[in-house]
């Protein structure tokens, strides 16, 4: 494969820095998904060389998607779960005070 360009290069950053922004997240959460330890632009631009020399911007495009559908299915699971969690009602904590004054009337 070719080497980016400094122009693909500018541009590739420029997308990413908008596209984590798009979604909420930074460029820690990133280099966590593209397991790197530092979250330096220079060490992520060392990674998207990396995935371009294996398959050019085809094999970029495709990390990043992976990456976007993994924070996507995290945060639908998240959103379940706390859909899940049923709030307490008024009939919950009559039980609760009635359970309390029992206790403590013994």
């Amino acid at each position: 494969m070719s080497k980016l360009s400094q122009q693909e290069e500018k541009e590739l950053i420029s997308f990413i820095k908008d596209w984590l922004k798009s979604h909420g997240f930074n460029q820690k959460d990133l280099a966590y998904e593209l397991n790197i330890k530092s979250s330096r632009t220079s060490e992520i631009i060392l990674k998207i060389k990396e995935l371009h020399k294996k398959g050019g911007m085809f094999n970029i495009a495709k990390n990043l998607i992976k990456i976007e559908q993994n924070w996507l299915n995290n945060l639908k699971n998240n959103y379940q779960e706390i859909k899940q969690t049923p709030p307490y009602n008024q009939l919950d904590i009559d039980s609760l005070v009635n359970q309390i004054n029992q206790d403590t009337s013994k």
